[in-house]
């Protein structure tokens, strides 16, 4: 029997999510949306996709989540995008609502599946998540240090001129301006990056990667990125459907490893079948692990305002 995923919201990133899982033929997939025909549509458009592609799983829209029953991964997408001069914490309540809603839904239907979270702003949403579902921790994940990566390997291998490929790189806490670049963990086809660039041009990539979004945002104006998060996102998807166990950095679920405890933080995780198999406690510098905690720290002042509206 083949595997079932759920990708609730048929916006850009859901849409982009739910094609690229399709094309790679991991799962049949349902597209979840409350606009009426939205999912419909964009399921049909994909499905229809197949005989061209070459891809032959089955892909269906819905606007209730009865169609999704006994899915393997639920991919919560659904949320208000980002608008210029607009921050991810001022999408926190309104957004809130729509992962509440979608979480209960998702856990009604389909009681063993792997959360993983894409809306922002991510951490508090992954919080949102866990508590609502009351899923065990290596059952909810958030998708963001995957994406962070990727945007910081493509501006080192743009600098230096090398295949994306040859990159290596680790970010670790919230997904947004406070995410920490570990520039120190950071290499190309093994050389250490401090002997390719100097600290300038690195702390300037450094910069660019943790206003990665916020640069394709003033871009597209009324819009966010969602090429790239949907790439982010699937890749999860896929390691846990094929138990890859491959080592990401996601948003996972602290108690006490790094200091920080009960709040989800961008670290190393393996991904496998299960979920989250394992979390990987680096050795970090004292100005390392003062910016994760600065981090963490505004991930908690989220979570206290959302503990306000429960």
């Amino acid at each position: 029997m083949r595997k079932k995923v759920t990708v609730v919201g048929a916006g850009n990133v859901g849409a982009n999510c739910a094609l690229r899982i399709a094309g790679k033929e991991l799962a049949d997939v349902v597209l979840v949306d409350i606009v009426e025909g939205v999912p419909q549509g964009k399921g049909l458009d994909i499905l229809e996709s197949g005989p061209v592609e070459g891809y032959d799983v089955n892909v269906i829209g819905a606007n209730d989540y009865e169609a999704t029953a006994n899915s393997d991964i639920v991919v919560i997408t659904a949320g208000f995008p980002r608008k210029p001069g607009m921050s991810r914490d001022d999408l926190l309540l309104a957004n809130y609502e729509i992962v509440k809603t979608a979480t209960e839904q998702a856990v009604k239907y389909s009681p063993n599946s792997i959360l993983v979270l894409v809306t922002n702003p991510l951490d508090a949403m992954c919080w949102t998540a866990f508590q609502i579902s009351k899923f065990s921790k290596n059952r909810v994940i958030g998708m963001a240090g995957v994406l962070d990566t990727a945007r910081f390997r493509t501006f080192i291998a743009q600098e230096l001129g090398v295949s994306v490929s040859n990159v290596t790189a680790l970010v670790l806490g919230g997904h947004g301006d406070t995410m920490v670049p570990i520039s120190r963990l950071t290499n190309v086809s093994g050389i250490p990056l401090s002997e390719l660039l100097d600290q300038a041009t690195i702390d300037r990539l450094v910069d660019r990667a943790r206003n990665g979004g916020a640069e394709i945002v003033k871009y597209l104006k009324t819009g966010s990125a969602y090429y790239a998060p949907s790439a982010a996102a699937v890749e999860m998807v896929e390691s846990i459907l094929k138990d890859q166990k491959k080592v990401l950095p996601c948003a996972a679920y602290l108690e006490g490893e790094y200091g920080i405890k009960d709040l989800f933080v961008g670290v190393p995780i393996k991904l496998g079948s299960r979920g989250i198999e394992k979390i990987y406690e680096i050795k970090l510098q004292a100005d390392e692990q003062a910016a994760l905690a600065k981090s963490a720290a505004a991930v908690k002042e989220l979570i206290e305002v959302i503990k306000t509206k429960m």
